[in-house]
């Protein structure tokens, strides 16, 4: 943003639409006809907060329309992509006037992500020490539930199906106050945080992760039709079967399938998938037509075709999917988050490429029978082709461009592990290359027709399982393809001992940033590494109650651990506690961590900064992305030639990772898939 702020406004809505925001997300919730603001709390530079009722009000006053429009105003919001949005769609902003004024707004939920605090107002006011009154908390959520959703139609209610202010004087009253209060907790929380900034670079991607998620994606309608109409057959297929052999009303039902399961003699507690998948295991074992009911169960527990209903839920009316992806969403790392149909959780796709066309084909047509002729099962075959309904623009291809083994090139930098680098530098083979240092086979017999190929998995496995410290665990749980199956576990510890041996600077690095966090804890001074291009310090704002150890970054970005302290983990020996979300409970809590926990949080964020740079520069290079997952992304262009340019901007090393090497292949195509 260029200019001088003159001003700070700090405002909060409360709106309505007959949209579930929970399930069509904010850019399909504001597009509905019916979406309208309500109330529109709002404080000038600090100053007392009022509200505006536009129930009673036909517009907004033409001050406060002057300085929602200045730009040396900035904007404060929580979650503020939904004001911006929303009051964009108020002021009848089109994609481009929307872009235009995003400089102008700061997230004050940005600000606390940044800062390493969880998402949610509550939740960063609860993590902050601010005062809650839980009763007004529930309040605050039942009047939202009143006054912002459709309502159904009773009698006692004179069938109406929205409840207005004049339905409920006395309840509007508290929706007032409460809309009033969150506009003081969201300046009380940027108070706090005001000598931890975002930085600009940080302010400028998510500008335009916010572009990004406003110009959204295609969605092949006539695909989500399809697999919708398929999927629902199917699935009531399955449950007449199931009733015909259990004669149970409901086979959906947990309660009674696990009843007449055990009344069939089979030794159970649960019908869990897991448990579920053990009994089929062996099916000779299971009595009569058990295993077919089991089978049935597992095909209407899938989830995975459910994401079609998802995207029809959320497609705008122009055919087209935004708020996919959540920006700062990985709170240790600052990588993104998706949202609604999840992009980074998309089923693979097993069918060969030659033969997608025409399986999307035989869906979008709903032709069942050629579709179970040719591929078998048609909830596996939906399954896999989820990724392909997203599609670009008419005309357009995407162009899909990933960086390659990004982080053992990340990891091997950041240590100084050179042969690894070098590897990079040239053939690039860093499986063959690991297997070789690993087992000492020369480089040029680890190639495919030679009985050392085999050790290529080894070196995969070992590749992307050790690099933060892990050990057998570890390797067991990345051996996805069962490679390892039949080794003891000391054969794989020896492999481990292996890896660690020929990797020796990154296993130092895990030491070394163990012992810059102590002594950045202990001692409150800043601890160098690299030369200074990593930096760990605590952070201290007594006045605040804040205390952080943060690690710079050497893109300059800064990773928070709040409250650090010493403390042990849980074989005894000596961690590093902070407090954060626990991803499991989604409580804040106490947790711990450790020198190669720190090496993983660290690499992967500055993976995620390598990404982000690519995508600036991409835009800046006049390719479109409409979204990306993990190391990955996708540009919608009319240009057909255009992969080249795409992947050698994505992998262009930054100033600030002089000597990393990069690499980004992909393909081009009419649907995304996975190559």
């Amino acid at each position: 943003m260029t200019g001088t702020i003159t001003h700070h406004l700090s405002l909060d809505l409360e709106t309505y639409s007959s949209e579930d925001i929970g399930k069509s997300g904010l850019y399909r919730y504001a597009q509905s006809p019916d979406f309208a603001i309500l109330l529109l709390a709002w404080s000038l530079d600090d100053r007392p907060v009022e509200v505006i009722d536009l129930t009673t009000t036909p517009r907004l006053p033409t001050y406060l329309t002057a300085l929602l429009q200045d730009p040396c105003t900035l904007k404060h919001a929580y979650n503020a992509a939904f004001e911006w949005y929303c009051l964009g769609r108020y002021f009848g902003l089109d994609e481009m006037q929307l872009a235009a004024w995003l400089p102008q707004w700061r997230c004050t939920m940005l600000h606390g992500m940044y800062c390493g605090y969880p998402a949610g107002l509550a939740a960063t006011g609860r993590a902050l020490g601010l005062p809650e009154d839980k009763q007004k908390l529930a309040t605050g959520k039942a009047l939202i539930k009143y006054f912002c959703r459709p309502c159904p139609p009773t009698k006692t209610n004179g069938g109406r199906t929205r409840n207005l202010p004049q339905h409920a004087p006395e309840k509007w009253e508290l929706f007032v106050e409460y809309n009033r209060q969150d506009v003081v907790t969201e300046m009380e929380i940027e108070r706090r945080l005001r000598h931890y900034p975002v930085p600009e670079a940080v302010q400028a991607q998510w500008e335009t992760d916010q572009k990004i998620n406003l110009r959204g994606v295609g969605v092949d309608r006539a695909l989500v039709d399809g697999a919708r109409v398929l999927d629902a057959a199917q699935k009531e297929r399955y449950r007449e079967e199931a009733r015909t052999l259990t004669g149970l009303d409901n086979p959906n039902s947990r309660a009674q399938l696990l009843a007449w399961v055990q009344g069939r003699g089979v030794d159970t507690d649960n019908i869990r998938a897991n448990t579920v998948k053990d009994l089929l295991a062996e099916p000779s074992k299971l009595p009569g037509d058990t295993a077919r009911v089991l089978e049935l169960r597992q095909e209407l527990s899938k989830t995975s075709t459910a994401k079609y209903e998802t995207l029809d839920n959320v497609v705008c009316g122009d055919g087209r999917v935004r708020g996919l992806l959540q920006f700062y969403g990985a709170g240790r790392t600052g990588r993104w988050a998706g949202r609604l149909v999840q992009p980074q959780n998309l089923p693979r796709t097993y069918i060969k490429p030659e033969l997608l066309p025409l399986a999307r084909t035989l869906v979008q047509t709903q032709n069942e029978a050629a579709l179970e002729a040719v591929f078998g099962s048609t909830a596996d075959t939906l399954s896999q082709l989820i990724r392909t309904a997203f599609v670009p623009r008419a005309g357009n291809v995407f162009v899909d461009a990933d960086f390659s083994a990004v982080e053992a090139r990340v990891i091997a930098w950041l240590a100084g592990e050179e042969w690894v680098l070098e590897v990079f530098r040239t053939h690039g083979k860093i499986y063959e290359a690991t297997a070789s240092q690993m087992f000492g086979i020369p480089l040029e017999k680890i190639k495919k027709g030679n009985p050392e190929y085999s050790y290529r998995q080894r070196g995969k496995v070992a590749t992307l399982a050790l690099g933060y410290g892990g050990s057998v665990g570890a390797m067991r749980q990345m051996d996805t393809g069962k490679a390892l199956i039949d080794l003891p576990d000391e054969d794989i510890m020896d492999m481990v001992d292996r890896w660690r041996k020929a990797n020796p600077a990154i296993v130092q690095f895990w030491y070394s940033v163990s012992a810059a966090a102590f002594e950045a804890l202990d001692t409150g001074r800043t601890i160098p590494l690299r030369g200074g291009s990593l930096a760990f310090a605590r952070e201290c704002d007594p006045a605040n109650d804040l205390d952080f150890l943060t690690i710079r970054l050497p893109s300059g970005r800064k990773l928070y651990y709040v409250k650090p302290h010493r403390t042990k983990d849980r074989w005894g020996r000596p961690a590093v506690g902070y407090w954060g979300m626990n991803q499991t409970t989604r409580k804040w809590t106490e947790m711990e961590t450790y020198g190669g926990r720190l090496a993983e949080n660290i690499t992967q964020a500055v993976a995620r900064d390598l990404l982000a740079e690519g995508i600036e520069q991409l835009e800046a290079a006049g390719y479109p992305v409409v979204f990306h997952i993990h190391d990955e992304v996708v540009v919608d262009t009319p240009d057909r030639d255009a992969l080249p340019e795409v992947a050698h901007i994505l992998a262009q090393t930054p100033e600030w990772a002089a000597g990393l090497p990069l690499n980004a292949e992909g393909w081009t195509g009419d649907y995304f898939r996975k190559d």
